[in-house]
């Protein structure tokens, strides 16, 4: 390297940052967004910024594998190191075309993330990243290498390391620095240490293949066995701490051929496709799962129409009452879960506040129901793919041993929109109707994320008491394919065209139709290099344009709502497809759901009838309605079972005594008080059509109701009380926000002017003065950063003559909240004790108090 070159090369991270062009400045902050927020004063303090331990940590989480193998063989590295240096670490003495090849982009992207800065000849791991990735004897490496000679022989005595120098046939030196020096020359030579350990006995070969990939420790007795001793005796192994001793890192790796890994993974591992159907397959069943899915939530929101269950005092449903909307909704209790939480996520569901707190339907439901079915379920499908509540950990235990319960705290995982996001973008990169093999996905995402799973997931497994084999980040894998196949968003296990559209994924190329292969596991080629998905919507435009787009290729794989049924003798009614909405409110009150599928039953009993006289229809609305939506005749035993029950109902009344019941009817008033199952309601007769109760008039309805008979609820003025199926909802509600993982990415707007402030900072601290002033005679910034100080007269002065010359100044400046600052601005008047300049700093015209400015400085001539 020539001097000139050595001149120009950057001392500090800062001085590399200073160089780069506002687009690499821009990639940066958008790739690590805590370093923007709040926004950095100048380049230093970004640098100052860039290597915190939590900013670098949360850098290193986000590297893929091979760019994390790199910056731990840097961490194992001489500092700096040159390029070559590297290579080897990462290729070996044989060299591997795979890792040579994929290295630089590796390089490139520590580069761009800063935490690698420096020219190829001298690369510098940030030192905070060094700390963190270093071998010690706390923290091993993933490497699976220990200390260098010279920081494992650091507490040794001079004889001792003399006496290794000897044993190895190295002459003696007159200091303990030379002569560690000339050992680790000695060990980082393969030739020399070849023939050294050719020399050993097997015995000792076998102990050093045992340590060569790592754990790099071992224990020895205080009397080794020979063939130990013959390893701490040439210093191939060599002693930490009393019965402990390591292999030097030189030794290590001699014997891995040079190599800082066992196995470098440059290359991604592919995702393999386990079976492969039609594209029209695929997208037919999404379709019907996703109407499955509105059905189900549709169903799940009406049993929680009049009041559902309680809110635990913690918060959350019990697991009593997850037990029954399982059963209510024919699902397994982790479903069921799953659909509770989407249905919160959406903002259909939440708790109403009152003193017994309940969960209950939202306004919002209702405006939800009356769109179109396809934009219904595109509204579930982006409050999914957004949520950070993972249903997946109910019924797990929290880091108190509690129990983890749906609708309650701690079930957000910041991870959860990005893995599923990304799930879905490795499925939308398969050939369009491959349904992914799932370990492969599992395998991808651990090489595109290997510390959150070891590391940083472990962590939050630990605060939440939560003891599993895999990974968090494994296991939202794993849930959201599942998940994604119960919405319709997968069909068959492949992403269908709402699906790869929801996430802003191109149209696929349509190839030739490929036959389906004859058995599930079949497993298909796969491309391994394919064109990186588009990255996920980011601003409300963007998701609310993908979320229409998903809605707009769903709705014509809808079938027709049906606006009839079949009636049936057995007081059933067969719906062969989904209904029209008016239809399916009235039938969903007037009978009861017998069984779903692709053609849903209902079945009309007297309970069911009675509700939908509740509702304030009458025999012949029943009647004309079936009339008018049966293909078939009405049969005599349906209408029958109208008749009766409407002749029945409401000849008893209850209303608010604090209960009461009433019936022009003395006998019907006998017969209650005669049957023993209304000893609990409390009843005594008034007067000959009045009974009073000491219940309320809601446990009256039950009890009187139970008992065969079909009162009806009435007001104080004596009407009859319209039981209608929406009457329970919620205060408004917004939906729950979901848990950032830390700051969100800066826009493009937001970076430009985050930009420009921080170059304009750095050009008032850094810029240049004219010698011949007290800040600054060498023609530098102050020292230590110092505002620079003249007096009021001269910064008056100053201030005049540079508004007739336009020349611009350094000034120091304090607000009226104390804050000092520098600044760089051209004055262009000066009058009534305030300047008027253009201020370099906030690239704006600005005026100042010139009382407020602490003092000035000329630039040097080529300093703007």
């Amino acid at each position: 390297m020539s001097t000139e070159e050595k001149s120009a090369a950057p001392r500090s991270l800062a001085e590399a940052l200073r160089v780069r062009d506002d687009v690499s400045l821009a990639a940066l902050l958008r790739s690590r967004p805590d370093l923007v927020t709040p926004v950095p004063t100048d380049l230093t303090q970004l640098a100052t910024r860039a290597g915190t331990r939590a900013s670098v940590v949360r850098a290193l989480e986000r590297l893929d594998r091979f760019a994390l193998q790199t910056a731990q063989a840097l961490a194992v590295a001489a500092d700096p190191a040159p390029y070559e240096e590297l290579l080897g670490l990462m290729a070996g003495d044989e060299g591997d075309p795979a890792v040579a090849a994929a290295l630089p982009r590796a390089v490139a992207l520590l580069r761009e993330q800063a935490l690698v800065w420096g020219a190829d000849d001298r690369l510098r791991l940030v030192r905070t990243a060094r700390e963190l990735l270093a071998p010690s004897p706390q923290h091993p490496s993933p490497t699976g290498l220990g200390p260098t000679v010279r920081e494992a022989t650091a507490g040794m005595s001079p004889g001792r390391i003399q006496e290794i120098l000897a044993a190895v046939g190295l002459a003696s030196t007159h200091d303990s620095v030379s002569a560690v020096s000339a050992l680790g020359e000695l060990f980082a030579d393969r030739t020399r240490t070849a023939a050294l350990l050719a020399a050993l006995p097997g015995e000792s070969r076998e102990v050093l293949d045992r340590l060569v990939w790592g754990p790099p420790y071992g224990q020895v007795t205080h009397d080794p066995a020979p063939h130990l001793r013959a390893l701490l005796d040439r210093g191939l192994l060599l002693p930490t701490a009393p019965g402990t001793v390591v292999l030097p890192r030189e030794v290590a790796l001699h014997l891995r051929a040079g190599r800082a890994h066992r196995t470098p993974e440059p290359v991604p591992p592919p995702v393999e496709a386990a079976a492969t159907h039609r594209p029209q397959v695929v997208d037919a069943t999404a379709a019907g799962q996703a109407l499955a899915a509105l059905a189900t939530v549709e169903e799940l929101l009406k049993e929680w129409d009049e009041g559902g269950p309680t809110v635990l005092r913690a918060g959350g449903l019990s697991v009593r009452d997850l037990k029954r909307t399982a059963v209510a909704l024919d699902v397994p209790e982790p479903v069921a879960a799953f659909w509770v939480e989407l249905a919160y996520a959406a903002g259909l569901v939440a708790s109403d506040g009152e003193a017994d707190e309940r969960y209950a339907a939202t306004p919002a439901y209702d405006e939800w129901r009356e769109l179109p079915p396809a934009e219904r379920w595109a509204r579930l499908a982006e409050s999914w793919l957004t949520a950070t509540r993972t249903s997946g950990l109910v019924g797990g235990r929290d880091a108190k041993d509690r129990t983890l319960s749906a609708l309650g705290p701690n079930l957000d995982r910041s991870a959860a929109p990005e893995v599923r996001h990304r799930v879905l973008a490795l499925l939308a990169g398969l050939p369009e109707g491959a349904a992914p093999d799932a370990e492969s996905v599992l395998a991808r995402l651990r090489w595109e994320r290997p510390l959150r799973g070891p590391q940083r997931e472990q962590r939050e497994q630990r605060e939440q008491g939560e003891q599993r084999e895999d990974d968090l980040r494994s296991r939202l894998a794993r849930w959201t394919l599942s998940e994604a196949e119960l919405l319709g968003v997968t069909g068959r296990g492949a992403l269908a065209a709402p699906g790869r559209a929801l996430i802003g994924a191109p149209e696929p190329a349509h190839p030739a139709a490929q036959p389906e292969p004859e058995g599930p596991g079949d497993k298909l080629p796969v491309p391994h290099h394919r064109t990186p998905p588009a990255p996920a919507p980011s601003t409300p435009a963007e998701r609310a344009a993908a979320t229409a787009a998903a809605a707009r290729l769903l709705a014509p794989l809808f079938p027709e709502p049906l606006d009839h049924v079949l009636l049936q003798a057995d007081l059933t009614a067969v719906a062969p497809g989904p209904l029209e909405r008016e239809l399916a409110d009235v039938l969903g009150v007037l009978a009861d759901v017998e069984s779903k599928g692709g053609a849903t039953v209902y079945r009309f009993t007297p309970g069911s009838v009675r509700r939908a006289l509740d509702a304030g229809r009458t025999a012949a609305d029943l009647h004309a309605f079936l009339a008018r939506h049966s293909r078939t005749p009405v049969p005599q035993p349906l209408a029958y079972l109208i008749d009766d029950v409407a002749r029945r109902h409401g000849r008893l009344r209850v209303g608010a005594a604090s209960a009461y019941v009433r019936c022009d009817d003395d006998a019907t008033l006998d017969e209650i008080l005669a049957d023993k199952r209304a000893a609990g309601l409390g009843l005594r007769r008034l007067a000959p059509t009045v009974l009073a109760a000491q219940t309320d008039p809601a446990a009256l309805l039950e009890g009187l109701r139970a008992m065969g008979f079909a009162p009806a609820a009435e007001s104080a003025a004596g009407d009859v009380l319209i039981a209608r199926a929406d009457a329970r909802r919620t205060p408004p509600r917004a939906a729950p926000e979901p848990v950032p993982d830390g700051p969100p990415v800066p826009d493009d707007t937001l970076l430009t002017a985050a930009i420009r402030a921080i170059r304009a900072g750095d050009l008032a601290s850094t810029a240049p003065r004219r010698p011949g002033h007290a800040d600054g005679a060498d023609g530098g910034p102050a020292a230590g950063g110092e505002l620079p100080r003249t007096s009021a007269a001269e910064t008056l002065a100053t201030v005049q003559a540079a508004v007739l010359t336009g020349e611009a100044l350094w000034i120091g400046y304090v607000n009226a909240e104390g804050a000092a600052s520098q600044r760089v601005i051209a004055p262009i008047r000066v009058e009534g004790g305030f300047v008027t300049a253009y201020d370099h700093t906030a690239d704006e015209v600005r005026t100042y108090p010139l009382h407020r400015i602490t003092g000035v400085a000329e630039l040097a001539d080529d300093a703007l």
